[in-house]
């Protein structure tokens, strides 16, 4: 079995990049080494659960390499942000039942899948994905940027492979803590010269991150963002998972926590093999579910107050970064209304596309959000 899925992984390896060789998989953050001497490389399958009392199934839904298969195997876990915790085994907040290792804390850090690409000599790009969804949504965008760039793309906690402690576990998931975990993950990248770019509901987070440390950032790029007053609600589609039980029931659905939301926010069509990656997480185990409604419920509680924070932060003279929006002109849960006001009393960049939803740059569009990011990004350095 290990030569087995030695080869599958192997065949799906992208070609190694001049200058930076693949990390251990169990490294605790991306070193770029001149040498590929002594090194060790752990390729495994995508991670699978062995059930916790949620789960739809505990295995692999396909013989030979899939979809999932091939993108776990260009990426690598990365150690960052203490987990806090001394309530013992996490249990479910339903009947319980104590949960399997998806829904633990792990360690004393939590694990963050990342992906990364190009030469990272060159100046870093970080991707940060929307809610809800996975780095996955950069996969067309990342061949493009990498030609020029230094790009790493991650699951936030509670998404993808990353870890998804049960809340109350070493993480609430309320959005001052991924404010403070995405400055522990960045701190692991060690990287220079740095531009962000972050999709739809996670950007004030990003903001006010941005807002703490701007002498470390050269370019921030928001893709749709909730940037008025009127989008600090989540849409129906999304709040139905901070809903009292009804909540904790439909996030527990691979469909409607996957699919249904990523394909009602604009015309997105997607396809089978995509959409097996996006519910991978939510079919293995109930833990990521359970994040899920978590993070709807900070969600409903502190989106306005984190939108306000960051239209005043953008708006603020002190504002000293490199800023553009891209907006997708068919977004069906955020409105254009006052988007070119803002951004013009701001003195935002906006950049328009036409084709594009709330989910879509990224998903129909990726190589071209590749060349729009890279084009701002050479102009703004």
């Amino acid at each position: 079995m290990a030569v087995a899925a030695l080869t599958i992984a192997s065949a799906f390896l992208p070609p190694r990049l001049s200058g930076c060789p693949r990390i251990q998989r169990k490294g605790f953050g991306f070193r770029c080494k001149s040498s590929l001497s002594n090194e060790e490389e752990y390729l495994v399958d995508a991670p699978v659960s062995i059930g916790d009392g949620f789960s739809f199934s505990g295995g692999k839904y396909a013989k030979g390499p899939s979809q999932i298969d091939e993108w776990f195997a260009r990426g690598k876990m990365v150690n960052a942000h203490p987990a806090n915790s001394s309530k013992g085994k996490a249990k479910d907040p339903i009947f319980g039942l104590t949960m399997g290792g998806g829904s633990q804390t792990t360690d004393d850090v939590f694990r963050w899948f990342c992906v990364e690409a190009g030469d990272c000599s060159n100046p870093s790009i970080i991707l940060i994905h929307g809610f809800p969804s996975q780095a996955y949504s950069f996969r067309k965008a990342l061949p493009v940027l990498a030609e020029e760039y230094h790009v790493i793309a991650f699951d936030w906690i509670g998404f993808g492979f990353s870890d998804k402690p049960q809340p109350r576990y070493g993480f609430d998931y309320t959005l001052d803590e991924y404010v403070s975990s995405l400055e522990s993950l960045i701190d692991e990248f060690k990287a220079d010269n740095l531009s962000l770019v972050v999709q739809g509901y996670f950007s004030p987070v990003v903001v006010k991150y941005a807002s703490y440390y701007q002498e470390k950032i050269r370019n921030l790029i928001l893709i749709n963002p909730p940037l008025t007053e009127e989008h600090a609600k989540l849409p129906p589609s999304l709040s139905i998972f901070s809903t009292f039980l009804l909540g904790e029931i439909f996030s527990q659905d691979p469909l409607r926590a996957s699919d249904k939301v990523l394909t009602s926010s604009g015309p997105y069509m997607m396809l089978e093999e995509d959409a097996m990656v996006y519910r991978r997480p939510y079919l293995t185990s109930g833990s990521s579910g359970f994040a899920l409604n978590a993070i709807s419920k900070s969600m409903k509680k502190d989106l306005k107050r984190y939108v306000e924070y960051m239209r005043t932060a953008l708006a603020s003279s002190s504002w000293k970064i490199n800023s553009v929006v891209c907006w997708g002109l068919r977004d069906r849960w955020l409105s254009y209304n006052g988007i070119e006001d803002f951004c013009k009393s701001s003195n935002l960049k906006l950049v328009q596309l036409p084709k594009a939803g709330h989910h879509d740059a990224q998903e129909d569009s990726g190589e071209e959000l590749g060349t729009i990011v890279a084009d701002i990004i050479g102009k703004g350095m």
